[in-house]
């Protein structure tokens, strides 16, 4: 009688993702830390027309509603309160400048209230965002 070798089957193979899930949340990680977060005002507003301009990342956005209204951060704020917003904001960004989005019905004494505002919170970038004709 002849002695027969039974071999017993190879498991069955698994891959590992380990490594893969590891490279993932590295990725993830990176782009939460190297994203840009960009504060919204908290009204959407109707620009006034410029013929020219320069675009620029704000630092601080405030809005200015067609009623004179003023909005930072969602938040409607009154105009004695202004500068203490502003100061806050700042010192989460102190070299980033100001950006009003003003509507174009919206009076320029707000906005130069806010600009004032600004720069007495030691703001020296303030510029109106516009939209193009």
């Amino acid at each position: 009688m002849r002695d027969r070798i039974y071999r017993q089957p190879d498991p069955p193979q698994s891959i590992d993702l380990t490594p893969m899930l590891d490279v993932v949340f590295i990725m993830l990680i990176f782009f939460i830390v190297t994203a840009t977060f960009i504060r919204e005002p908290g009204i959407d507003v109707d620009r006034a027309v410029a013929v020219t301009g320069a675009g620029q990342a704000p630092a601080i956005l405030v809005a200015v509603g067609q009623d004179d209204s003023i909005w930072i951060d969602q938040q409607k704020v009154e105009s004695g309160n202004l500068r203490l917003h502003i100061l806050r904001l700042r010192t989460e960004n102190p070299h980033g400048g100001l950006v009003i989005q003003a509507d174009g019905r919206a009076a320029m004494a707000t906005l130069s209230q806010v600009a004032d505002a600004a720069r007495s919170a030691g703001i020296d970038n303030v510029s109106v965002s516009t939209r193009s004709p």
